[in-house]
């Protein structure tokens, strides 16, 4: 029963304020909203409103000044198993190769060696690198790192997968296909998904809702669902509809960096 449960991801009031020389920051006003278990949400704003703020309290790698943060009925606490991270930086281990640095998790809880053969399979499989599993990090291109990097956070089986930028530091180019292969593999899983960015069609071509902050202290301005069927092909980029969407947040966008310039 316990595997079968809805684990909402819920923020109560969640705020933060950092001391500095010059005195008080606020990053963060109040946060309330509600994630249902298995939703891909993004999450957009202008440049220093709190979003990774934001999902590092989530994480359990920072604390929040007020409120809290629940995953079904368990208050987070610190880091824990049923989070995964993925950063903009690859953090993979140059010394192992691709099967080692996927397997490293598991190695670290004691899981039985043939497990971990079948799940890193599996992962591999995910991921389309079965013919790299050898092959160290510096042999990869920046796409196939960060594929190797996301096997190795799913593969820990978290109830929740948090993204920050992940694609953030590839070109264009490579960002499209991650964009599909991270659509693909959250089909195939169907965690909840926390991923943040600065592109606008990507938060709209991945997720199921789009939050949208505000300026600094970030709060939730706006929230859009986006309801185009999937799975999606970059040429639902080209549509109408998308565009319009897209346009409409970064209208959003662009008021709140001008506010925050005055």
């Amino acid at each position: 029963m316990e595997e079968n449960k809805k684990m909402d991801l819920e923020l109560i009031n969640v705020s933060k304020s950092f001391q500095t020389k010059n005195g008080e920051i606020q990053a963060l006003s109040p946060v309330n909203m509600t994630i249902p278990d298995g939703t891909f949400l993004t999450i957009l704003g202008p440049s220093g409103c709190g979003k990774s703020t934001l999902i590092r309290i989530i994480a359990g790698l920072e604390t929040a000044t007020t409120g809290e943060v629940r995953i079904g009925d368990k208050k987070v606490e610190g880091p824990g198993a049923d989070r995964g991270m993925v950063f903009q930086s690859y953090t993979l281990f140059p010394w192992l190769n691709v099967e080692q640095n996927i397997a490293f998790g598991l190695e670290l809880k004691g899981v039985p060696k043939a497990e971990i053969r079948d799940k890193v399979d599996e992962y591999l499989e995910y991921i389309g690198l079965k013919n790299f599993r050898y092959h160290f990090p510096e042999q990869l291109s920046g796409g196939m790192k960060q594929r190797v990097a996301i096997a190795r956070a799913l593969i820990n089986d978290p109830k929740i997968l948090l993204m920050d930028e992940p694609f953030g530091a590839l070109d264009a180019q490579t960002r499209i296909i991650m964009q599909e292969v991270l659509q693909d593999i959250w089909q195939k899983t169907k965690k909840t998904v926390i991923f943040i960015t600065h592109d606008v069609d990507e938060a709209v071509f991945l997720g199921d809702q789009v939050f949208v902050m505000t300026a600094m202290p970030g709060t939730l301005k706006h929230i859009e669902p986006v309801t185009f069927a999937r799975p999606r092909k970059f040429e639902l980029k080209m549509q109408m509809d998308f565009m319009q969407t897209s346009s409409k947040l970064l209208e959003m966008i662009r008021e709140e960096s001008f506010k925050a310039l005055r």
